[in-house]
């Protein structure tokens, strides 16, 4: 049995998957938001619980919202910043007896999509997160790969290519990176930007597809900077599939248009990666921890 383990800022996750894959349980609880140690009795409170509840013992991985330093196997560049510089992957190890597997929530997406999603089969996967943040993980020939510095796919905080009229700022402290221009909230900022209409991205889909001339034009300026956005991924690791996740990844459109817009940045004269809508939705991530063994 594997047991994975979503830790998110809102809400922590566990599920238990049977070897092939079949879900056994599911449960959720609220983050203890700002409380690290609360936060790690959470999860093994999960943990603990569901094990009792089966009747038997699994392996666990963890996702989570950032990745661990290979310097001190302490948590790094997590949005929940109270995990920050914190031995989580140790201290559930003392708490709960086993090895704990811990990787990057993105790359535990990838690895669901690469497993038994979207993407089964494909021999690199290239795994997006479009929605508050955007974020990317890379699986190849079934394992995520994490990097010399454990930040493999970190394509979110690289600059957009192509020439913008402004290059909005970070939170990491760069300007103009993609994240800026194709999280849900640039979305929004850009329409409000270019219409003086402050509307969130569903409201901007549907208004695009009842006719609305702003909205329509604020889908095609995101489209081509997606498009731009993964030529860079595919030039450089030529995946056989590229899998969006997060709340923009419902945006039915994409999967026809960007590829068409993509093209021309390619160094090649076919391209034949497969922009793919993801397969467990919400359940990815945490399926992906589980896929960690």
């Amino acid at each position: 049995m594997r047991l994975g383990v979503d830790l998110g800022g809102t809400k922590i996750e566990i599920v238990a998957l049977a070897d092939d894959g079949a879900e056994l349980l599911r449960r959720r609880v609220a983050t203890p938001q700002g409380d690290y140690a609360a936060t790690v009795a959470a999860i093994a409170a999960l943990v603990t619980g569901a094990e009792a509840e089966l009747g038997r013992r699994g392996s666990l991985g963890i996702g989570i919202p950032g990745a661990e330093s290979q310097a001190t196997g302490s948590v790094k560049n997590a949005n929940s910043t109270w995990l920050i510089g914190r031995p989580l992957r140790q201290d559930l190890q003392n708490l709960l007896g086993r090895e704990v597997r811990l990787a990057n929530d993105a790359n535990c997406f990838a690895l669901s999509e690469a497993a038994d999603g979207a993407a089964a089969g494909a021999a690199v996967v290239f795994g997006v997160i479009l929605g508050t943040g955007v974020g990317g993980g890379i699986v190849v020939a079934g394992r995520p790969l994490a990097g010399a510095n454990a930040i493999a796919g970190e394509w979110g905080h690289n600059r957009l290519p192509g020439d913008e009229a402004t290059w909005p700022a970070c939170y990491c402290g760069r300007n103009g990176c993609v994240e800026t221009f194709l999280s849900g909230p640039a979305m929004q900022r850009d329409h409000l930007a270019a219409s003086g209409q402050s509307l969130g991205p569903p409201e901007i889909v549907q208004r695009a597809a009842a006719g609305d001339a702003d909205c329509e034009a604020t889908l095609r300026r995101y489209e081509q900077r997606l498009a731009r956005a993964l030529a860079v991924v595919i030039n450089i690791l030529d995946p056989d599939a590229i899998v969006l996740g997060g709340g923009l990844s419902n945006v039915d459109r994409l999967y026809h248009d960007v590829p068409q817009l993509w093209s021309p940045h390619v160094f090649s004269d076919h391209v034949v990666t497969r922009l793919l809508k993801n397969h467990h939705g919400d359940s990815s991530g945490v399926r992906g921890a589980a896929w960690l063994w």
